[in-house]
């Protein structure tokens, strides 16, 4: 026969085992860190190439995400898209265009460019040599999930 005390130990080990679980399933906060560009592997793609610095949960953010891409000539990294997290990109070097707002916009080095969170945006090398940029992509508790069937 099954007494209280039993059924309250058995609802405590699987209460116990299911929060370890989750813990298991997390990543580690990252806290303070310096990441030297030389150290960094550089990862060759289909148009270019990739740097990726970083994807992890902070103390603040679900996730934070740092890379750099370096885009050659006449190149898209993808077709415009959307998706629930926000980003912030960087033109170190290079002339491209970007799709923001519904419109097609030309910057150089130092551009700054913020896609926000479900929002139709695009990207294109348009000069000729390479481009480069670097990508700040995060995600919080605010971040929204993505919009049903959310295409351009």
């Amino acid at each position: 026969m099954i007494t209280r005390r039993d059924l309250f130990v058995a609802l405590i080990a699987a209460v116990a085992t299911a929060g370890v679980f989750a813990l298991a399933d997390q990543k580690p906060v990252m806290g303070s860190a310096v990441f030297d560009w030389n150290t960094i592997p550089v990862t060759p793609t289909a148009v270019g190439s990739t740097r990726s610095f970083f994807s992890a949960p902070t103390a603040t953010l679900k996730n934070l995400e740092v890379h750099v891409t370096t885009l050659n000539p006449g190149q898209s990294p993808h077709q415009p898209h959307r998706h629930p997290d926000e980003e912030l990109i960087i033109v170190q070097q290079g002339t491209v265009e970007t799709l923001s707002n519904g419109e097609w916009k030309r910057v150089g080095p130092g551009s700054v460019i913020f896609n926000g969170s479900n929002q139709l945006h695009g990207f294109k090398n348009v000069g000729t040599g390479p481009a480069v940029y670097h990508v700040v992509k995060f995600v919080s508790s605010a971040t929204p999930e993505p919009l049903p069937e959310a295409k351009p």
